[in-house]
C-alpha cells in the first residue's frame, strides 16, 4: 500500500485501510473501489490523504524470474555434477545458459535503473554462481562493455566455482582464517583447479578463462592465488559480486547479512576493489529487501514495504512493534527519505 493525496487520485484505486470521518464513524471501507462520486465526498469531508493498495510496492524486485533461475541451476547443476577434470566438453552447454541469463536480465524495462532484493540464503554453489553471472552482467550493462565481454562474463561467473569441486575442505560459513593451514591452502588453490580444468577449451575465451583464474583477486594485490593486480575490469566487476554473494551465503567465509556484505565492500572499495565498480555495484543492490525486519532509531520494530532507488539504505517501512516491543495495532508507515531523524539501527 502507499499514502496518496486526495487530489492525485483518479478514479478506481483500492482503498487499503477504512477511512474515518472527524467523528471516527467508517467514511469509506477498506477494499472500496474509489469512483468519482466517493472522491468527492473525501474532499467535502476534508481527507487529504488515503492509503490505497499498490501490488507493486510491496513486491521484491528480481535480477531473473524465478523459472529462469530454476532453469538455469537445474542445468548448471547437471553439467558440474557429471563434470570430471578430464572431461570438460559438456561445460559448453552453460555458454547457452548464460545467455538464458543475460537475454532474461535485458528483457526487463531499465534494467540498470531499479533497485533489487537481494537475500541471504545457504551455501549452494549452484545459486551462488548464478547470483553472480546476474548482478555482474547488471554492472556489465549499466557500463555499457561490449556484448561479447558480457557473454564471456556470463559464461565465466556460471564456471568460476569449478576448482570447488577438487577440494575436500569444509569452508561453509568458515573464514579462511579459522581454517587449518593446511586447508587454507587448499582452498586458496581452487581458482588454479578451476582454470585448470578448462585451460585448453577452445569454446572459452582467454578472458573468461582469466576471471575464473582472478576471481579471488584484489587491486591492492592481496587476494589469491596468484596475488596479481593488473586486472581487466571484468575481473574487476567479478571480484566484488562474488565476495558480496559468498558473504551472505557463507562461501569461505562467516554467513552475514546483506547490509553487513555491503559495509565490508564500502570499507574496502578503493583498495581492495574499484572504487567506481563498487559505487555502481552498491547503486543496484537494496540494503534492506522487502520484507525485511528492521529496528530504528527510536526502538521500532518495521517491516520493509518499498526502496528508495536514489537512496538504497532509506526504505519505506511499516512499523509493527513500538519501543516498548509492544504489537501496533494501527498503520503507521515512514519513508525514511522524507523523515531524516531517524535510522535504521539493525536488522531483526
Amino acid at each position: 500500500m502507499k499514502l496518496t493525496l486526495v487530489e492525485d487520485l483518479s478514479g478506481r484505486e483500492m482503498l487499503a485501510v477504512d477511512v474515518l470521518s472527524s467523528d471516527f464513524t467508517v467514511l469509506l471501507s477498506a477494499d472500496t473501489e474509489l469512483t468519482e462520486h466517493q472522491i468527492d465526498l473525501l474532499r467535502k469531508n476534508d481527507i487529504i490523504e488515503v492509503y490505497i493498495k499498490d501490488e507493486d510496492a510491496s513486491r521484491e524486485v528480481t535480477i531473473i524470474k524465478e523459472e529462469v533461475r530454476k532453469e538455469v541451476h537445474d542445468t548448471l547443476q547437471g553439467i558440474l555434477e557429471k563434470h570430471t577434470y578430464s572431461a570438460s566438453s559438456e561445460l559448453v552447454e552453460l555458454s547457452k545458459a548464460a545467455d538464458v541469463i543475460i537475454s532474461n536480465i535485458l528483457e526487463e524495462e531499465d534494467v540498470v535503473e531499479k533497485l533489487y532484493d537481494i537475500r541471504r540464503r545457504s551455501a549452494d554453489i549452484y545459486e551462488h554462481c548464478i547470483s553472480v553471472c546476474s548482478i555482474s552482467t547488471l554492472i556489465a550493462l549499466k557500463r555499457k562493455l561490449p556484448e561479447e565481454t558480457v557473454h564471456d562474463m556470463g559464461v565465466a561467473c556460471l564456471l568460476h566455482e569449478l576448482g570447488l569441486k577438487y577440494i575436500s575442505v569444509d569452508y561453509v560459513n568458515k573464514e579462511i582464517y579459522d581454517m587449518t593451514e593446511s586447508d587454507a591452502a587448499e582452498y586458496r588453490k581452487h581458482p588454479i583447479y578451476g582454470y585448470s580444468a578448462i585451460e585448453n577449451e577452445t569454446w572459452l575465451s582467454d578472458s573468461a578463462k582469466q576471471m575464473i583464474l582472478y576471481h579471488h583477486e584484489r587491486i591492492d594485490g592481496s587476494g589469491f592465488p596468484m596475488r596479481e593486480t593488473n586486472l581487466s575490469t571484468e575481473c574487476r566487476i567479478i571480484q566484488i559480486c562474488d565476495v558480496f554473494d559468498e558473504y551472505i551465503c557463507g562461501i569461505g567465509c562467516e554467513r552475514v547479512k546483506v547490509y553487513e556484505a555491503l559495509e565490508y565492500l564500502k570499507i574496502y572499495k578503493g583498495t581492495k576493489f574499484d572504487r567506481e565498480l563498487v559505487d555502481d555495484f552498491m547503486a543496484l543492490i537494496a540494503v534492506y529487501p522487502v520484507g525485511s525486519y528492521v529496528r530504528t532509531s527510536e526502538g521500532e520494530v518495521g517491516v520493509v514495504l518499498r526502496q528508495n532507488k536514489e537512496f538504497p539504505d532509506r526504505p519505506v517501512i511499516r512499523i509493527i512493534k513500538d519501543r516498548e516491543g509492544r504489537p501496533v495495532k494501527n498503520i503507521i508507515i515512514k519513508d525514511l527519505l522524507k523523515i531524516t531523524t531517524v535510522f535504521i539501527e539493525d536488522v531483526d
